[in-house]
């Protein structure tokens, strides 16, 4: 482990000086693969790749035409686009020339956009595409620092004024800007200190207006170091990158494969996941929470419709998975080997042909490992895939924290656990039980709030993080809330919903989302989101094919099957944590209504707003305490 931290302690100032040394040290190497859409746009998309010399011709590029725009060091550039190649290399090209990059999430509205760029006084915004570009016109007098926008696809968009400009003319210029000044890339990543400002990432926030997480380029070196360390991935790795690279999450995991060098293959489009895990065959890749919930969901579905029979081998083979992956963890925590009983073994490799072959094929059949964070992941579901042979990792992080402070090790792997810190990360539990961190990939601040970072970033580096914890005695982590979603009933019990709500994801297959209320009051209620195809699917066994979601949950017959499903769920509760009331919400919870955030948090105080009138419902001529 000496090593290991005497390592991570000499690293470079910064992920731009990483590169340039991945770079010089594999330049023929495969970084980057990305997809192109067909001509006819009906056959499958074609995949090309960057090598990292080639991906540095673009990376310096764009990094010179920043800097032939005007752009000086640690002046901040906004990056609105989805996940795709080009925002990896613009995001390399904004570091790589000194300057610092904005992130915005496409779907972010004209008016936030707005706030985001002016708060953060953003010179340039590379926005993706037309919609992107017309955010920025719309709102252009709100926007006098803003002197330029640089559009990645200039499809359909109008660059005839003189502040905009396509990416490939950014990068023209810039290659031209180097020819003249050769040293120009090298010499300004070589300026680059530790403490200067690299990202500057607004939190989503479940409340209130968006703040300026400020990650200095110390940061993401130590991180890509610190992830490199954990020994989790290797050159021979191929990571499939769709998350949002807006989040802190999706863009960590670019420092750590610059750091050890492996090939990503990158698209945002979360249609097309289904279709590119085949094509693609990653050996890892990252997610979050309701993407392995969906494929639980969709697997369970498609064995419903294939009859009874179907759906009771399914069953079957769920249960044997979960308890395979009970029991092996279990051994190997005890004993340091994975081995199961001879009965439980040999029901699984009939559980294993059945069933579980079949779901690994569909990841594509490489998938060593998945990584999984943004919100916990219900143990019960970790277990099903765990047994399955789909290993998901579980690990912990915030914005303020560069994403990954805390990851499950590999095979000594614990469901239901964040795993252990990562090298350099110091952590403690506080007496009210909130989570403390301290260490390398802490953030500066909050941008131009210092009363906010007060209250969070302690003198001495200790950052509040708002959760609630446990640490085993060998230093696995367990979440077991958010500090604010805790809530006390009238009756002085504190719930933490966030564990009532994970369990009965994992017993519905029929659950999107799912709030428990009860702050206050004498009981618990929840409202509860169907994932809708498989709701449809239902509804067309069983006589109500062509009806629309709103038809379908109000039924009695959908009624009556989710009653059942919460009343396992309360079986296996404490009393004052049981669910009293339910009522189906009219339509599945969503980013667009503003009732999850970009990472698929819930909004707790957006979806109490939006449906008062049915938890008042549920409360109606109850007696108060």
């Amino acid at each position: 482990m000496s090593d290991t931290l005497t390592l991570i302690e000499n690293r470079p100032p910064s992920v731009a000086a990483l590169f340039l040394e991945r770079v010089a040290a594999t330049p023929d190497a495969e970084a980057y693969r990305y997809p192109v859409p067909s001509s006819s746009n009906a056959g499958p998309d074609e995949w090309k790749s960057l090598s990292w010399a080639q991906a540095a011709e673009r990376v310096h590029a764009i990094a010179a035409g920043l800097i032939e725009l005007g752009v000086q060091p640690e002046q901040r550039v906004a990056l609105a686009s989805a996940t795709r190649v080009e925002w990896i290399l613009a995001d390399l090209g904004i570091m790589c020339a000194g300057a610092a990059t904005t992130t915005v999430y496409p779907s972010t509205n004209a008016d936030e956009s707005a706030f985001i760029l002016s708060d953060s006084e953003s010179r340039v915004l590379v926005a993706e595409d037309a919609a992107q570009l017309a955010k920025a016109r719309e709102k252009r007098a709100e926007l006098p620092e803003l002197t330029h926008v640089v559009v990645i696809d200039p499809a359909g968009a109008d660059l005839s004024e003189d502040w905009t400009l396509s990416l490939a003319e950014l990068e023209k210029r810039g290659a031209a800007y180097l020819e003249k000044n050769p040293d120009l890339v090298k010499d300004k990543v070589g300026a680059i200190t530790s403490e200067q400002l690299a990202t500057l990432i607004y939190t989503s926030g479940t409340t209130g207006r968006p703040k300026g997480v400020r990650l200095p380029h110390d940061n993401w070196s130590y991180m890509a170091k610190a992830i490199a360390a954990t020994g989790l991935i290797s050159t021979d790795d191929v990571q499939y990158l769709w998350l949002p690279l807006a989040h802190v999450f999706g863009k960590v995991l670019t420092s750590g494969q610059i750091e050890v060098g492996h090939v990503t293959a990158v698209d945002g489009r979360v249609d097309k996941i289904i279709e590119n895990l085949p094509v693609v065959q990653p050996t890892y890749m990252a997610a979050v929470p309701r993407v392995f919930e969906k494929v639980y969901n969709g697997v369970a579905a498609k064995a419903r419709a294939g009859g009874p029979a179907k759906y009771r081998i399914f069953q079957w083979a769920a249960q044997v998975a979960r308890e395979y992956a009970k029991v092996s963890q279990d051994n190997f925590r005890r004993t340091g080997n994975a081995s199961v009983p001879f009965g439980l073994g040999a029901k699984h490799a009939v559980a294993d042909a059945l069933v579980f072959k079949k779901l690994r094929e569909a990841f594509g059949g490489h998938l060593r490992a998945c990584v999984s964070g943004s919100v916990a992941l219900a143990p019960e579901i970790g277990f099903f895939f765990a047994g399955a042979g789909i290993h998901i990792l579980e690990g912990y992080g915030l914005t303020e924290s560069s994403a990954a402070s805390f990851v499950n090790p590999g095979e000594a792997y614990r469901t239901g656990t964040v795993g252990k810190p990562l090298p350099g990360c110091e952590v403690r539990i506080a007496d009210d039980g909130e989570i403390l961190l301290r260490g390398p990939g802490i953030m500066e601040g909050y941008h131009k709030l210092p009363e906010k970072t007060a209250e969070v970033l302690e003198p001495d580096g200790w950052f509040h993080t708002g959760d609630i914890g446990e640490l085993s005695p060998d230093g696995y982590l367990r979440i077991t809330d958010r500090k604010k979603d805790l809530f006390k009933t009238s009756g002085g019990k504190y719930i933490a919903p966030t564990e009532v709500e994970g369990q009965f994801k994992a017993l519905c297959p029929f659950v999107s989302n799912v709030m428990v209320i009860g702050a206050d009051r004498n009981f618990c209620t929840a409202l509860i989101a169907l994932d809708e195809p498989t709701l449809l699917g239902w509804a067309k066994e069983n006589g109500m094919g062509g009806k629309s979601y709103e038809d379908v949950v109000a039924s009695p017959a959908m009624v009556e099957l989710i009653d059942g499903y919460v009343q396992r769920l309360n079986a296996g509760l404490q009393r004052w944590q049981t669910v009293k009331k339910f009522r189906l919400l009219p339509r599945d919870l969503d980013v667009e209504h503003g009732e999850l955030t970009p990472s698929l948090k819930l909004k707790r105080p957006v979806v109490e707003r939006e449906y008062q009138h049915l938890i008042e419902e549920m409360y109606a001529g109850a007696r108060e305490a």
